[in-house]
């Protein structure tokens, strides 16, 4: 009795896989063993770099919100400081785009973090 491989379903892993890998270079974008790995770092990479954009996004905007509370003579973990003590609960991001885009109200902020 001949032996069942299945292989429509072999033949779409392995489209599967092609698919994913299209638009590498040379061997990777159509020679399954080395698309394969390729496909695998990347799904990889993809992972870690979610998590490391997060990362990267807070350090810009605590660069940003320092570079703005230097300008108004403080500095950014006594302004922090001062927010939380007053009470004001806003996250880094729109601080940083306040500091960047709206000067005034980052000055009030500070204001309410000095008193």
């Amino acid at each position: 009795m001949p032996r069942a491989i299945n292989q429509a379903a072999s033949r779409a892993r392995r489209k599967k896989i092609l698919k994913w890998a299209k638009g590498a270079r040379l061997g990777r974008r159509n020679q399954i063993r080395a698309a394969r790995h390729g496909v695998h770092k990347a799904l990889q990479y993809a992972y870690r770099d979610r998590r490391n954009r997060k990362r990267e996004f807070r350090r810009l905007w605590i660069t940003r919100i320092g570079a703005a509370a230097k300008q108004e003579g403080m500095s950014y973990s006594v302004l922090i400081g001062g927010l939380n003590r007053a009470g004001v609960a806003i996250d880094r991001k729109h601080l940083a785009h306040l500091a960047v885009n709206d000067p005034g109200a980052f000055h009030e902020l500070v204001q309410i973090a000095r008193g």
